[in-house]
């Protein structure tokens, strides 16, 4: 670098600090006259107190010429006159290989006693998603070593794909089970708006020390502000966007994108947005977009995104659920009833849907899905008649069949928490199933 370039940066620099002081608090939302500051922009509150460091807010809109500041804690020790310092940037982290194996904060700072290796870039949290002109289509599988999904919903690699669930069904479990067994290079997991004794078990039960080795965690627990449950999600695809930068193959497992609405909701309503649909603001349904759509592939490299969605009393089509399968290539319903019959995962395969799986299989493998598909629907249409004792056997032949294929593909469904099949073995038992004949 010469020394016209050091000279331009220099002239470039604002030299200038912005203050501004806090008028008011009210609930979650802080407002301030001055500095001088843009949306998304970040701000330091230094209270009256002792305390050493600065309490971060950023601003999250203006009210008749004054700013409105979300902190990203607790305020409980700031107070009217407090100095606000504008910083002229938004929300960036430190990121790099080295944290690969690290829990975060959705500030970046470790939560696992670890110090961060030096030596990292800092990182824009929030970014665009890539030109849609750029988007190499999705052609390869990736094998996630659970063989109802690798079998009946095969994943490509760079597909968003949402698991829709009420509580208590197994979607963490699930997710575990696939930063385990995936092939992806690198793990990116955002546990939102968890209950803090959950964190650790998913750590060390779900996810187990073999899948922290090549994965991050960034957490944002239910008792932090709605902004950094909200800045958690944006953290953790902005970690998983630059290591699809870098060429990796990435997987990105939200749990959940329903609690980052329900952040978005607080804030929007504390701003002054009117409610809508069920209480959500108009800007929970204008960045959910936005967020789902900076993953998936681009010229690099891939992304390949679990979103879990919480439905409230199983009901698919509340607002979020609704939106969010309207915006991701696939979703998997995991259903209570199943959970209940002792059938893990609990996934409905035939309310479950990979859009792209027409593109990364061949043709003999999803003829037998297909099949497979057919029986069980047959099945399950007539599981009443059959259960009561009311269908006679040789009345229809395709129920028949149905009856006799169903114990088979009920222990094709199932797989044990630490059970890894590879696609070529699913794809294998699937064709056993079906040309091994019928249960004798």
């Amino acid at each position: 670098m010469n020394a016209t370039a050091y000279l331009n940066a220099i002239s470039k620099l604002d030299t200038y600090k912005r203050y501004g002081k806090v008028l008011r608090v009210v609930g979650i939302m802080i407002e301030s006259k001055g500095p001088a500051a843009n949306i998304g922009e970040v701000c330091y509150i230094h209270p009256a107190s002792q305390r050493e460091t600065p309490i971060i807010a950023e601003v999250v809109g203006f009210h008749e010429e004054r700013i409105i500041l979300m902190p990203y804690e607790e305020v409980i020790e700031i107070g009217s006159g407090c100095l606000v310092e504008a910083t002229g940037k938004p929300l960036s982290i430190k990121i790099g290989r080295g944290l690969i194996g690290n829990v975060i904060n959705a500030l970046g700072k470790p939560l696992n006693g670890k110090a961060l290796q030096k030596g990292l870039m800092s990182y824009l949290t929030d970014q665009s998603p890539p030109n849609p002109m750029q988007r190499p289509p999705i052609t390869n599988a990736l094998q996630v070593g659970i063989k109802i999904i690798d079998g009946l919903l095969t994943v490509g690699e760079g597909q968003r794909i949402g698991i829709f669930a009420g509580s208590g069904v197994g979607k963490s479990t699930l997710l575990g089970m696939i930063a385990r067994n995936s092939e992806a290079d690198i793990n990116v997991i955002a546990l939102i708006g968890e209950r803090g004794r959950e964190v650790r078990e998913f750590i060390e039960k779900d996810l187990g020390e073999e899948g922290l080795k090549k994965s991050i965690v960034v957490v944002a627990t239910s008792d932090q502000p709605a902004l950094m449950r909200i800045k958690g999600a944006d953290t953790a695809t902005a970690i998983s966007e630059y290591f699809r930068d870098q060429g990796y193959r990435v997987n990105l497992l939200m749990d959940s994108v329903t609690r980052v609405a329900m952040a978005r909701r607080e804030v929007g309503l504390a701003t002054g947005e009117p409610p809508t649909t069920k209480g959500y603001t108009p800007s929970v349904f204008a960045t959910l977009p936005k967020l789902l759509e900076r993953t998936g592939t681009n010229s690099n490299g891939t992304i390949t995104a679990f979103y879990t969605v919480l439905v409230d009393g199983d009901d698919m089509n509340e607002p979020i659920a609704d939106t969010v399968r309207g915006i991701l290539d696939g979703h998997f319903i995991m259903d209570r009833k199943l959970a209940e019959r002792g059938q893990y995962p609990a996934i409905n395969i035939l309310q479950s849907i990979s859009r792209v799986m027409q593109q990364v299989t061949g043709e003999n493998h999803q003829q037998a899905a297909k099949q497979i598909r057919n029986l069980l629907a047959t099945f399950e249409e007539n599981r009443e008649l059959i259960q009561i004792g009311a269908y006679k056997r040789g009345t229809d032949q395709e129920i028949d069949r149905a009856m006799d294929y169903y114990p088979k593909i009920v222990s094709f469904l199932k797989q044990g928490i630490s059970d890894y099949y590879s696609l070529e073995e699913s794809i294998h038992l699937m064709k056993n199933l079906l040309h091994g004949g019928a249960r004798k």
